[in-house]
């Protein structure tokens, strides 16, 4: 088994780096014609990006048979939450100015900007009730089917990017994609256990 907190520190590390990055390129002014709206698309990429990891935890726990993985999803979601709520800071600064009633009316009015609200919303209660404390609070039974939600955040997530970028959709279908195999896993899971389960390797005689 490695060195949990380590392996922690590895994963917490890179996901620090795109921020570190897109913090450097912006101070040397290097984020292209439209900077403003080049870090609002790079933060909203980001949280599909860990969106995505930290769904991918449980299924590669179960199939590499590596229990310890479970570990690295807290820092993989709350930092999924971080770059979302950078993503709507940008929106909210650099598009409407904090103009509250502006934020409305476009989130009603634009289907895009209303998946990508419901997507941040529901990642709130989830980033809240991470920590150890919050868990043992809810009961693991009640946290588990809170915890459920995530998936209602990143198809929201998925579709707010489909619908944003119109003409190439390649990423957006990628994610998705990604994501519909997830369920899939999921839903084998439940309902046909032994067909996830790790096949033991052959022991060497």
């Amino acid at each position: 088994m490695p060195d949990i907190k380590f392996a922690k520190l590895v994963v917490l590390i890179n996901c620090a780096v795109p921020i570190t990055l897109l913090g450097w390129d912006a101070y040397n002014h290097r984020l292209g014609a439209n900077p403003l709206e080049f870090a609002t698309h790079t933060t909203g990429t980001l949280t599909l990006v860990f969106l995505t990891l930290s769904l991918a935890v449980t299924p590669l726990r179960k199939m590499l048979g590596l229990p310890w993985l479970i570990q690295l999803r807290r820092t993989l979601g709350l930092s999924a939450f971080f770059y979302g709520s950078l993503h709507l800071l940008c929106y909210v600064w650099f598009d409407k100015a904090f103009k509250l009633g502006a934020i409305g009316q476009d989130t009603l009015k634009r289907p895009f900007i209303f998946l990508g609200m419901l997507s941040f919303l529901v990642m709130v209660p989830l980033a809240i009730t991470s920590t150890n404390k919050m868990v043992r609070r809810l009961g693991g039974r009640r946290w588990n089917r809170l915890h459920k939600l995530v998936y209602l955040a990143a198809a929201a997530g998925v579709l707010h990017y489909y619908l944003l970028v119109k003409a190439d959709t390649r990423i957006p279908l990628a994610f998705g994609s990604v994501l519909v195999l997830l369920l899939i896993y999921r839903i084998l899971h439940k309902f046909f256990p032994s067909s996830t389960q790790r096949i033991p390797a052959r022991q060497v005689k």
